[in-house]
């Protein structure tokens, strides 16, 4: 073991750490809102323009999808830009489904989990040109999509009354 100098010891145990034992409640668990629940034909959609591991835009969105199709809602993801490249199935290192760090494939498994259990997936094929991505690569069941389907898909979700995330990261 390293050996500490003595004001490194003193700085050491000035606070414990951590002042907490494990399990401890930081914050309180009281939901403000109600647990609301689809009612018949609502439809929730996502639109994202971020790129996986460059911030938890993306992967908060997905959640956020996920959740709103497991309460009942039809639901959607529409990946466009930058955000066209959280679906594909390349991702990884040194090889495609191998993770290079814990969590890298997060997104991906989230997006099988979302299509398997009902939703859309929906990704923009200039997005993925932008990148040097190949439509080949995107994720067995994403829906690859013209550029000028964007704006559409906003007017046909917006038509059918949905609740419309937008996410955008730069």
């Amino acid at each position: 073991m390293t050996e500490l100098t003595e004001l490194e010891q003193k700085s050491l145990t000035e606070i414990p750490h951590p002042s907490l034992p494990e399990g401890s409640s930081l914050y309180g668990a009281t939901k403000v809102f109600p647990d609301y629940q689809a009612e018949n034909g609502e439809t929730y959609f996502t639109l994202v323009h971020g790129i996986a591991h460059e911030s938890s835009v993306s992967f908060v969105a997905i959640l956020q999808a996920t959740r709103a199709l497991r309460k009942g809602f039809e639901s959607a993801i529409y990946f466009y830009g930058p955000g066209s490249l959280n679906a594909l199935a390349t991702r990884g290192f040194p090889t495609t489904g191998t993770s290079a760090f814990p969590g890298e494939h997060n997104i991906n498994n989230s997006l099988k989990t979302f299509i398997a259990e009902g939703g859309k997936v929906y990704c923009c094929r200039f997005g993925l040109s932008l990148h040097g991505a190949r439509e080949e690569d995107l994720i067995e069941g994403v829906i690859p999509t013209h550029p000028l389907d964007v704006q559409d898909a906003i007017i046909h979700y917006a038509r059918k009354g949905a609740i419309i995330n937008s996410t955008y990261m730069i």
